[in-house]
Formats: C-alpha cells, structure tokens, sequence
C-alpha cells in the first residue's frame, strides 16, 4: 500500500474515531425509571450509530439502539431522546432485576468498527435522584432565559427578591 494512502486512511479513522468519543455515562432515577445520560462529542457531520446495554450475570442484553437488535422484554419499557451531544435512555418500571452494568457504545455509520463506550454499574439502593439534573440538561435555554430576565423583572416590580 502506498504510504501516503494509508496515512490518509488512518487519519480518517482518527477522525472518526474522535468525532464520536464518549466522554460520560451516568445514571439516575426519574420516580421509578432509570435514566442514563449518554454525553459525547460531536465534531462530525456523519450519522452516529449507539447502542444501551446491560451486562448483568456475565450476559449483555441490548436495551436500545441501532447497532444491535433490542431484546423483546425492554422495548416496552425503553423511552429514548437525542440532542446534539447527549443521548438519553430511560427504563421504566426499574427494579433491582434491572441492577448491573450498564453500557453506551457509539460507532460512526459507515466507518471501520471502531468504537467508544462508557459504563455505569446502577444498583437500585444507590441511585441518585435525577430531577435537578433533569432541568439543567434538558432545558438550558429556558434556565438561561429565566436567570436573565429576573432583574427585568425585579425593575417592574412582578417579583422581589
């Protein structure tokens, strides 16, 4: 092979290696769901393929995604968002049978199989609550917009603080 090319071919694969890495997984509980937040990067233009997981008793179920086939008993359950940067997967009804590692993988369509992940192990009786975190990553903008307008507000007299 020519140098050059594959030179070219291994930045390309950087690139889109780098383009997808998964920089947090965590996990918290929305009442009786589980929420895990899937956060990356995103300096790419081309599709992302992911996949959620649970490895629980040396056996990985797939909850969610595009890359494997979800199993049966969870696609009920699963609800799923994705921003920019953040993919979100909640799991409903979660119990302690739910409880083990849990996995966000992300691989560029169209790109060798070179993927990233990161993983969480969730037991029930640890879990944090969620809905402070909720509001701060899913509405930043109407925080924002909240946070500036007060002192308009505080000047027309509508609210004292």
């Amino acid at each position: 092979m020519n140098p050059t090319i594959g030179f070219a071919l291994l930045l390309t694969v950087l690139q889109g290696v780098r383009g997808q890495e998964v920089t947090s997984l965590t996990a918290c509980l929305v009442d009786q769901s589980l929420r895990l937040d899937c956060r990356h990067e995103n300096t790419t233009t081309s599709p992302i393929q992911y996949e959620f997981s649970l490895t629980r008793e040396k056996k990985k179920h797939v909850l969610y995604g595009t890359m494997g086939v979800p199993e049966h008993s969870y696609r009920s359950r699963t609800n799923f968002t994705s921003k920019y940067n953040i993919k979100v997967l909640y799991l409903s009804g979660f119990t302690t049978k739910d409880e083990g590692t849990y996995t966000c993988e992300l691989r560029l369509s169209g790109q060798p199989p070179v993927t990233s992940s990161k993983t969480v192990s969730v037991l029930r009786d640890k879990l944090v609550k969620c809905e402070g975190i909720s509001l701060l990553a899913q509405n930043t903008s109407g925080l924002l917009m909240l946070l500036l307008s007060l002192p308009l507000l505080q000047a027309m007299d509508f609210i004292s603080l």
